[in-house]
């Protein structure tokens, strides 16, 4: 009996014969959880970097937004949602949803905050709030969505609970142009005919054309970076941002220091010169001396600032500074506009030109920007040698508003960003008298700038009425118009959402 039940123990043990059915049915679960979790989960974090990366993007939008001209917060929302993952179908408009992914599901509407944020206090933010027309120096966009699990819902077939779908939540916050730029190099070609001390009554301002004009120049030396990373109040360890000031008339050169020193004299105003137009490869730039006639007034700063930093206030020992008549004392009027030659512009630009190319030659890195400022209608009867009188092409006594322009045109295809301001600038084609076509003042300014996006004009100036309007930058005062060209001479960036 014992052995019977000993054989009976032993056969149990060694028999490998039964069902597996069980133990695979067990394994099929767990195999099937473990690969559908790890489809899924991958799946999910591909769609997550791609709902950041379009967050990433609209936030950028949005910040790019913010720097235009007129820019609310209806104008930056529609920007952010026309590069968010918004489908077509999710109540947006055409050209909404440029990052749209059907991989991902029930997008929501971005999320947007605008908020005002101290340069001063704050390392990655570097434009005052007033840079932009909204008021907010940062912006923060959140989206959120849903990604279908499709794989481990299979475990459903055995009665696990399994969930439906993964939530995913992306936030990007990015600071108005604060990105690193290049060094800049910029002309500021300025008007001083008689016309610019007309009154300008915007509530602005409320002083001369000239005045208001220098003012809003001080609102961009202010938030320039004259030297390179690392300056210190008393040490700058480079130039980044110089500033060269041109004006016409041209003025007498040897007496150029009476718009750059505290005497309340005005240089004497020769009859318009010829500035030799450059090549295009043109490297060096003799600024004229003595008894000659110049445009150009203070040569290549980099020590208009305070601190050698920007937002640390002007240098009001500085020739440009001074110029621009940041020192207030009883001697120092800054520049004035005594005019006597009426307006020829084409002259001061290639001289601007001509010593962009030649700075921008030693500094390489640095980009070029002419900042124009005039109320347009060259037509001026005071020319010295050297100006022809039977054809339109510069030099000459004719087509003086098409040569603006087409020296503007010239800086374009050498690489300068020419900004303009029409500041007054009428929409008469008889400001334009020597002009064989027909071309306002207003035009002969729109035509000058690089490009659309570069035009600007003060539409509030007493003689304007607000005839000369820009369509891109449409009702701006001096002051505005300088803080946005300012803006565009960096880039947005991404920073920390803590920011």
């Amino acid at each position: 009996m014992n052995n019977f039940g000993n054989s009976l123990v032993k056969r149990v043990f060694k028999n490998e014969s039964g069902q597996v059915l069980p133990w695979m049915a067990l394994l099929m679960v767990l195999f099937l959880g473990m690969g559908g979790l790890t489809v899924d989960l991958g799946h999910a974090y591909v769609c997550y970097r791609e709902l950041q990366a379009s967050t990433d993007a609209a936030t950028l939008a949005g910040a790019y937004a913010m720097t235009l001209s007129g820019a609310t917060s209806t104008t930056v929302d529609n920007e952010v949602k026309a590069f968010s993952s918004l489908s077509s179908g999710a109540g947006t408009t055409q050209g909404y949803g440029a990052n749209f992914d059907a991989a991902l599901e029930n997008v929501s509407v971005p999320t947007i905050a605008l908020n005002c944020v101290n340069p001063l206090n704050n390392a990655y933010v570097t434009v005052a709030c007033s840079a932009s027309s909204t008021g907010a120096n940062v912006i923060q966009v959140t989206q959120t969505a849903h990604v279908t699990m499709w794989f481990i819902q299979a475990l459903k077939a055995f009665g696990a609970h399994t969930p439906a779908y993964i939530p995913l939540n992306t936030v990007s916050t990015a600071a108005v142009q604060g990105g690193g730029n290049s060094a800049m190099n910029i002309a500021i070609v300025m008007d001083t005919t008689a016309s610019m001390n007309n009154q300008d009554n915007d509530a602005n301002c409320g002083n001369t054309e000239i005045y208001c004009a220098l003012q809003g120049m001080q609102i961009m030396l202010g938030s320039l970076s004259p030297c390179s990373q690392g300056s210190t109040a008393s040490t700058c360890k480079g130039e980044y941002d110089q500033v060269s000031l041109f004006t016409f008339p041209n003025i007498q050169a040897n007496q150029a220091s009476d718009d750059t020193t505290c005497t309340n004299n005005n240089p004497n105003i020769p009859s318009y010169t010829v500035t030799p137009k450059p090549s295009t490869s043109n490297t060096t730039w003799t600024a004229p001396t003595g008894t000659s006639a110049t445009y150009q007034v203070t040569s290549w700063e980099d020590d208009y600032s305070a601190n050698n930093q920007a937002g640390g206030g002007i240098a009001t020992s500085s020739p440009l500074g001074i110029a621009s008549g940041a020192n207030t004392s009883s001697n120092c009027g800054g520049l004035q506009a005594p005019g006597g030659d009426g307006t020829y512009i084409a002259g001061a630009m290639y001289a601007a030109i001509t010593s962009l190319q030649a700075a921008g030659h030693s500094n390489p890195a640095a980009a070029n920007a002419i900042i124009l400022l005039s109320d347009g209608g060259a037509n001026s009867s005071k020319f010295g040698s050297g100006f022809s009188s039977s054809s339109g092409t510069y030099p000459s006594t004719i087509d003086q508003c098409a040569q603006t322009v087409a020296a503007g045109q010239y800086a374009t295809g050498l690489g300068i960003t020419v900004y303009t301001i029409a500041y007054g600038a009428s929409t008469n084609q008889s400001d334009c008298s020597s002009d064989a076509t027909t071309i306002t003042p207003c035009q002969e300014m729109q035509q000058t700038a690089s490009s659309a996006a570069d035009f600007y004009s003060d539409a509030t100036a007493a003689e304007n009425k607000g005839q000369c309007t820009s369509s891109s930058n449409p009702n701006l005062n001096l002051n505005t118009i300088f803080g946005s060209i300012k803006s565009k001479f960096t880039a947005a960036r991404l920073v920390p959402n803590s920011v």
